[in-house]
C-alpha cells in the first residue's frame, strides 16, 4: 500500500531523528526473513537496548542527503536501521552481526554511521566483532591476575618441597 505525503514526511522526520540522535546506526539488509524470524530478531535486539526500524530506501537516501553526513548511499534489497538507545555504541553493530550469523544470508550489515561519520560494510563488521565492555574488563582482570596466580602456584610448590 502506498504511503501518503504526510506519512512519508513523518517517516522522513523519524529517520532523520534516528540518524542525528543515535550514537551509532547500522544499515542492515534483510532478505527473505519471515515474520516470525523478524519478530524474534526485534525481541532479542530490544532485550539489549537496540531497536530495528525498517525504512524505504528512497526515504533513507533523502534523509542522508539532508543530514550532516552528506550524500546518501544506494542499497539493494530491503533496508532497516538498527540503532541503540543505550550507552553502548557498539551494541547495534554487535546485535546485527549476531542475528546475521543466526539467520545466515537473510540479514547482513550494509554499512552505518559510527562516531559521527559514514562507515562502510567492512568497518561496521570489524566494529561488530569487538567484545562488550564487560568481556573486555573480564579479560583485563584475568591478565592482571595471571602473574599473581602463577606466583602463588610457585610458592605452593616451594612450600610443599620444603615441608617434605
Amino acid at each position: 500500500m502506498a504511503k501518503s505525503k504526510v506519512q512519508k514526511k513523518e517517516s522522513l522526520k523519524e529517520i532523520a531523528d534516528v540518524l542525528t540522535s543515535a550514537q551509532s546506526v547500522v544499515f542492515a539488509g534483510f532478505n527473505k526473513l519471515t515474520v516470525g524470524e523478524t519478530t524474534e530478531v526485534r525481541k532479542t535486539m530490544r532485550a539489549s537496548g537496540v531497536k530495528l526500524l525498517t525504512v524505504k530506501k528512497t526515504l533513507l537516501a533523502r534523509a542522508l542527503t539532508e543530514s550532516p553526513y552528506g550524500a546518501g548511499s544506494s542499497f539493494s534489497g530491503q533496508v532497516a536501521l538498527v540503532y541503540g538507545s543505550t550507552a553502548d555504541a557498539l551494541a547495534p553493530a554487535r546485535e546485527t552481526f549476531q542475528a546475521g550469523k543466526k539467520y545466515e544470508g537473510k540479514l547482513s550489515i550494509l554499512g552505518g554511521i559510527f562516531e559521527g561519520a559514514l562507515a562502510d560494510k567492512e568497518k561496521m563488521t570489524s566494529i561488530a566483532m569487538i567484545p562488550s565492555r564487560e568481556v573486555l574488563l573480564a579479560q583485563f582482570v584475568n591478565l592482571i591476575n595471571s602473574p599473581i596466580q602463577r606466583f602463588v602456584i610457585a610458592l605452593d610448590v616451594v612450600a610443599k618441597t620444603k615441608s617434605v
